[in-house]
């Protein structure tokens, strides 16, 4: 009977709007969450069949939907590895218990999504939230460098881990000089002053060591025209001064390249290359590759009217330090920071994207699991392709517009009174029927 199908559709109503309170409740509770997604109930009308003579009410159903996709508005915090992302993608995150009890791997530990976290190194220096989520990232190779890893699975990814009391250091293997040498100096009749200029390089145990350039102008006689050449000799403190390196410089001097080095002889040390442009010198520590310029291109030594001037130098390696703080850059890079002044690569968080963000599965303390709503993840280099870059000193704030949810309550109440109205009617119209006996 339609009257009994009228009651149903309204009892219908009610757990609907239940439901409907509960997610706005929700909502309002986790309007000062960080990264808070709220939820939404969908409301779909059921159906059950009708002829021309009567109406059968088939009620309503409600699902909630997480809406993933939205993005809180992002406020600046005091604490570098809190850490956001500027538009669309996930950090890569696992539970802290499964890491005390599964190793700190990867692979086996189980795989989470999160948009933002306040990560503190924990007893065992993991990146972690107070609510248990460590953070995880692709360690980096010696020089700094990300090897491949695959982009569809999590195996690469391990948590990121900080020794608050390293010390570190690294040898300089790597070395690039370049200096302005005076015209005026290879001309007839000059001086011949030897400038010298002495470059600062680390050894394996992190230790200063110097490198020594001694500049000597080959001057021509009386009368000849400028010889445009120099001897370079190299002396390496820690060989107690020896000379590790021999090579003669000669520059053009003429109009399309004058100044510029046109070729590099070996007396001694290393052979060197002019299609790279470097030499290997082999000092107490072990071989450095020493960069002079090519010949003919700009960048290396020159020979101008000018006074001898260091142009540049660079090296790599760095001197026995300690961690004094750790900060994540735009590119996802976790750097460390050491009393040297120095700063080292650690880790790369890539950014987590997934077709469907909505369908992801929502889990306790704003993380979230890939689901087949959802799709497969890719992993993203920060910035690369859909996603955003990541943010230091910064959390993203909770999704909820809390005058939108009071504006909600209200019509949520207002329609559960509507269906208990409904039902009270109902009841009024079936004690009528029973009257009518009497």
């Amino acid at each position: 009977m339609s009257i009994s199908s009228a009651m149903n559709a309204s009892v219908a109503g009610l757990g609907a709007q239940a439901s409907q309170l509960a997610v706005i409740s929700d909502n309002i509770a986790n309007s000062a969450t960080a990264g808070y997604k709220r939820g939404i109930s969908d409301f779909s009308a059921l159906v059950i069949g009708a002829n021309r003579s009567s109406y059968t009410a088939g009620g309503v159903t409600a699902q909630t939907v997480r809406l993933v996709g939205e993005r809180g508005s992002l406020t600046t915090t005091s604490n570098a590895t809190d850490i956001a992302i500027g538009g669309r993608g996930f950090l890569p995150v696992t539970r802290a218990n499964d890491v005390a009890s599964l190793g700190a791997g990867g692979g086996d530990l189980p795989f989470q999504l999160t948009t933002t976290g306040s990560f503190y190194p924990d007893a065992n220096g993991f990146l972690t939230t107070a609510s248990g989520l460590v953070l995880m990232g692709v360690p980096v190779d010696a020089s700094g460098q990300v090897p491949g890893f695959p982009r569809t699975t999590a195996e690469a990814l391990v948590p990121v881990q900080i020794e608050a009391n390293e010390i570190v250091g690294s040898p300089t293997t790597v070395m690039s000089v370049a200096a302005n040498l005076p015209a005026a100096g290879t001309e007839a009749g000059a001086p011949g002053t030897a400038p010298t200029l002495a470059v600062t390089y680390y050894d394996n145990l992190g230790r200063a060591q110097t490198l020594t350039y001694t500049f000597t102008p080959t001057v021509p006689a009386a009368g000849a025209p400028p010889s445009n050449e120099w001897s370079m000799s190299i002396a390496d403190s820690a060989s107690g001064g020896a000379v590790v390196g021999e090579y003669v410089l000669a520059f053009d001097d003429d109009r399309a390249t004058g100044g510029l080095l046109a070729s590099v002889t070996t007396a001694s040390g290393g052979a060197y290359d002019p299609a790279t442009g470097t030499a290997t010198l082999t000092v107490a520590g072990g071989p450095l590759e020493l960069s002079l310029g090519r010949p003919g291109q700009q960048g290396g030594f020159t020979q101008l009217a000018a006074d001898f001037s260091p142009i540049a130098m660079t090296r790599d390696g760095a001197a026995a330090a300690s961690l004094v703080g750790v900060e994540v850059d735009p590119a996802g890079f976790v750097l460390a920071r050491y009393d040297s002044g120095d700063t080292r690569r650690l880790y790369q968080i890539p950014v987590v994207d997934v077709p469907n963000p909505n369908g992801l599965t929502a889990l306790s303390n704003q993380a979230y699991a890939v689901s087949q709503a959802s799709g497969d993840f890719i992993l993203w280099d920060a910035g690369d392709g859909p996603t955003g870059a990541l943010q230091g000193f910064a959390r993203e704030e909770s999704a909820v517009d809390v005058a939108q949810e009071l504006t909600s309550l209200i019509e949520t109440q207002r329609a559960y009174s509507s269906n208990a109205k409904v039902i009270q009617t109902v009841d009024e119209m079936l004690q009528e029927t029973t009257n009518i006996k009497r």
